[in-house]
């Protein structure tokens, strides 16, 4: 694991409006401050600040002629990291209690694993439950490192790489909030759901992720745990990329996330079970 000072943020502001900005075409690096000094909910009264918390939490920003601009809307696929992630909990939410037990992650470059990580989590509890589903025992998580010290080592790992996951909006929701939980900031990366490019590029009846290995001959056993569930979504996802490949309308980081919300999805009918 490479060895990086972490910042460790407060809250940060509401992006949403600045990202669809930048989406559209770079800003003036005076205007975009003016934009983050006019957004609710800062946290520092300096927008120069403001800005270094976005970087530090993830949002891809660079500078070009004194312009702010996204750097998927620039950075080719074969150039762009991708940061494959699975987690396991012992429940739902944060926000109740709950927290993960088991981090994986696999970041992939042109067609190629570059590295991983892969860490069980310490905790108190894990219910009848989620030890079924998991296989994961809280024998298991006696010596396991706390949930802060994983947390920190993940956001190093992770950088500004675009976020993936299999049901994007419960994995990037859980890690983001608990983050904020530890006063480590929260996600501003740029995420893709592998379930929604699944849906425009390949035909199935269903798009879970048992399914789809089922349908793609996908060999990795060791299904609910956090690192081989990261390393199946990755082969799920080349295959994407693989019917993608063709398409000249798909060149950048930026242009592969809006065909995964955008484009048409594929249709398949049901096999009607015979009588």
């Amino acid at each position: 694991m490479k060895s990086k000072r972490i910042f460790v943020p407060k809250p940060s502001i509401k992006t949403a409006n600045v990202v669809d900005k930048l989406l559209k075409e770079p800003i003036r690096y005076e205007k975009f401050l003016s934009l983050l000094e006019e957004a609710k909910d800062t946290f520092f009264d300096n927008p120069e600040l403001e800005f270094e918390l976005l970087l530090s939490n993830g949002l891809p920003l660079e500078f070009d002629d004194d312009n702010v601009y996204l750097k998927t809307t620039k950075t080719k696929l074969e150039d762009q990291t991708f940061c494959i992630v699975d987690i396991e909990t012992n429940g739902g939410s944060v926000k109740k209690g709950y927290q993960i037990i088991e981090l994986g992650a696999v970041k992939y470059k042109n067609g190629k694993i570059i590295d991983k990580f892969e860490s069980l989590v310490y905790a108190k509890e894990v219910n009848e439950y989620i030890q079924e589903v998991t296989n994961i025992t809280p024998e298991m998580l006696i010596d396991a490192p706390i949930l802060e010290s994983v947390l920190k080592e993940f956001k190093i790992f992770l950088e500004d790489d675009v976020f993936l996951a299999h049901d994007i909006k419960f994995d990037y929701k859980f890690i983001s909030d608990s983050f904020e939980k530890y006063d480590l900031g929260k996600l501003e990366n740029r995420k893709l759901c592998t379930i929604d490019l699944a849906r425009r590029t390949i035909e199935a009846e269903k798009y879970g992720l048992s399914s789809l290995k089922d349908i793609l001959s996908i060999d990795v056993d060791n299904h609910h745990r956090a690192y081989y569930d990261a390393l199946a979504t990755t082969y799920i996802f080349e295959k994407s990329l693989s019917i993608l490949k063709n398409n000249d309308k798909i060149k950048t980081s930026e242009d592969l996330i809006s065909f995964s919300k955008k484009a048409k999805q594929l249709t398949i009918k049901k096999t009607e079970p015979k009588e």
